[in-house]
């Protein structure tokens, strides 16, 4: 048994021993992530968690089931829904049908950019109501330091509480969309 890494934060920190593979005598390593242990492999391994009596042993340590985000959507009738209020004819109207986002190849440059591979990051609703938190704070925050002395900064104003307030109520939205599309049941 050795220690492999040692994980520490402001309220915790744990102790990652590993065992040898008694298939094989080499040793097998862990892949740790940003302060939560996680395992692409079968390892037998033990935790020694500060603040908890003893240790915690584990085979696995990968729990997240995979996301699966079109049977999310089916649950949630989210089509349905847009259809109800509208949207999907408003879209269609507006020249977005199915077959010209085929055709412009929305899809696979959403995929290229990562935004569809987003949804499914477990990060993501975190990193998106933070950003959504920064906007809605930015506003008034510039409002109050930026002075009105001229029309250019009232201009400036107006224009960065436009954005922060439709910026920060969309990342809102999004979280929000996102975590209920990643939330099994």
């Amino acid at each position: 048994m050795e220690v492999t890494s040692f994980c520490g934060s402001s309220r915790a920190a744990s102790f990652v021993y590993t065992y040898p593979s008694k298939t094989n005598s080499r040793k097998q390593s862990l892949d740790l992530r940003s302060m939560a242990v996680a395992s692409t492999k079968k390892v037998n391994s033990t935790v020694f968690p500060l603040g908890e009596k003893g240790p915690r042993s584990s085979i696995s340590l990968s729990t997240s089931p995979p996301i699966k985000l079109l049977t999310r959507v089916e649950q949630l009738k989210l089509l349905s829904k847009a259809e109800k209020a509208g949207l999907l004819s408003a879209a269609e109207k507006a020249g977005l049908s199915l077959s010209s986002i085929e055709k412009l190849g929305l899809l696979s440059k959403a995929e290229e950019l990562g935004i569809l591979s987003a949804a499914t990051d477990p990060g993501t609703p975190g990193a998106l109501l933070s950003l959504s938190l920064g906007l809605l704070l930015l506003g008034p925050s510039c409002v109050y330091l930026v002075p009105e002395e001229s029309v250019w900064e009232i201009a400036l104003q107006a224009a960065v509480a436009l954005v922060s307030v439709v910026g920060g109520s969309a990342a809102f939205a999004a979280s929000n969309l996102v975590s209920n599309l990643q939330r099994s049941n």
